[in-house]
């Protein structure tokens, strides 16, 4: 059954741009109310998003917390209670991207991603059940955003594949663990980002060769996929790629 996602509450970490923005606006046109998450994004680019929420109807708040420190989620999850009083939606989106192989990682590196892409939402998804179990009626969704490292041995991103791994894991644990009142589901998207090093022949170029559908997609792709795993009250413990059928052809 479809459940409206009118006057719900959402928490959307990295939202301010790309992919956590892009899933931020399309859940308010559903009908969601926001907190928009962000750390190093300018505090400008932040509030500019949160007039873009606003402007579709929606109420939509800011906080800038550092999600690598247990006191940075805490003073994120207080700003949820004070400024809305509950939560039904978490997308865990923020997460460190580094390039580096297994043996470039430094331990310094390797902790650090680990905090930010397994961790915060290890801690986030434990503090976000408390504030949905006192919902009326109780319960809510977990959208984790995961990458083809999740799932694949991705060299040039070891550390950065293996912490996705580890949600991908934290995933299905948590829809198998915390239902029938908590769902949780993920999201391995493909090539919705153009890299900054890229142009757009490259860009197109890459997309043709690696997906079946020969063509890039766009971060509102995986919103749209968001959204319909937040509103699908049947579907937990899933893993949608929303990927132009790149993962078909590996």
């Amino acid at each position: 059954m479809r459940v409206s996602l009118q006057d719900q509450v959402a928490l959307v970490t990295g939202s301010a741009h790309r992919v956590g923005k892009a899933i931020a606006l399309e859940l308010a046109r559903a009908g969601a109310h926001i907190m928009v998450h962000y750390s190093a994004t300018p505090d400008e680019v932040a509030r500019e998003t949160q007039r873009e929420i606003k402007s579709l109807g929606v109420d939509a708040s800011l906080c800038k917390a550092d999600l690598s420190t247990p006191e940075g989620i805490e003073s994120l999850m207080d700003a949820v209670k004070q400024d809305f009083g509950r939560l039904n939606i978490l997308v865990n989106s923020a997460s460190n991207f580094q390039k580096r192989t297994l043996m470039e990682v430094t331990l310094e590196e390797w902790e650090e991603t680990l905090r930010i892409n397994l961790t915060a939402p290890f801690l986030l998804t434990q503090h976000a059940v408390k504030m949905m179990n006192q919902n009326d009626p109780a319960g809510g969704v977990i959208v984790n955003i995961l990458d083809k490292g999740a799932t694949d041995a991705w060299v040039d991103y070891a550390h950065h594949g293996i912490s996705k791994a580890g949600l991908h894991a934290l995933t299905r644990v948590t829809a198998a663990g915390l239902g029938p009142t908590i769902r949780c589901n993920g999201i391995i998207p493909g090539a919705v980002l153009k890299p900054n090093d890229y142009d757009t022949e490259q860009w197109n170029n890459m997309a043709k060769k690696n997906t079946a559908l020969q063509r890039p997609g766009t971060a509102e792709d995986v919103a749209r996929a968001a959204v319909y795993l937040a509103s699908e009250d049947w579907l937990t413990g899933v893993i949608i790629r929303v990927d132009g059928g790149e993962d078909a052809l590996s």
